[in-house]
């Protein structure tokens, strides 16, 4: 059970389920559990099942496909007040999760057991049209990824990953490749090329795109 704090909380960040009807809220904020969950985590691995759905209050979470290797193609981010489409796919067809999920920024999380998960999603409707539209968001966004790893270089999509982030960028030349699924090796000679035509600055865990006209034309060709 959560707290009424915390249950005023999930209402604001989730505000569809304040048209609960009363008996149904009471039932989520009864089953719900409260979490914190530190950077880095784990949330889920692939092949483990669906213990339950989560409504991050705050945080962020990465959804990646690893290989054998150990290498990963980024899939997409959770963020508060979002659905996480793979875990909405495991709930309602039953099935184990098949991705990994690891904490980006640290979580502050409400999390609902499976059956009342699919009793909100039965009951109503705003809250379905949230998880299905998060499903045809998603599925376009996973048809562009596809797309560009199939049709695009390495040097394009990285171009394209930068010239869409807020300049000057916080990150890594490791969290640059996760995202790209590729080696941070390579990235890393990549942004040194794109820094001696002058398109970026390079600096510790920081990226300046000076030239983001320079990228988009890139990502483009």
């Amino acid at each position: 059970m959560i707290d009424p704090a915390t249950a005023d909380r999930v209402l604001a960040v989730y505000p569809m389920l304040r048209e609960l009807p009363a008996p149904v809220l009471a039932e989520m904020v009864a089953s719900a559990t409260h979490m914190k969950v530190p950077p880095n985590a784990m949330m889920f691995d692939e092949s483990q099942p669906c213990m339950g759905y989560p409504l991050l209050l705050a945080g962020s979470a990465r959804v990646v496909k690893a290989s054998p290797n150990g290498r990963e193609l980024h899939l997409y981010y959770v963020e508060p007040g979002e659905a996480c489409i793979l875990t909405s796919s495991c709930l309602l067809g039953r099935s184990n999760y098949q991705a990994r999920c690891m904490v980006q920024d640290a979580l502050d999380l409400v999390v609902l057991p499976p059956a009342t998960f699919r009793l909100l999603f039965s009951t109503l409707d705003s809250f379905r049209v949230h998880v299905l539209g998060r499903f045809s968001e998603r599925m376009a966004d996973l048809l562009q990824l596809v797309a560009a790893v199939t049709f695009q270089k390495l040097d394009q999509r990285l171009a394209a990953a930068l010239a869409a982030k807020a300049s000057p960028i916080q990150t890594t030349h490791q969290a640059l490749a996760d995202e790209l699924g590729s080696l941070r090796e390579i990235v890393s000679r990549l942004l040194k090329n794109f820094a001696d035509q002058g398109w970026v600055r390079l600096g510790r865990e920081r990226i300046e795109v000076v030239d983001p006209g320079a990228l988009r034309r890139l990502a483009t060709l």
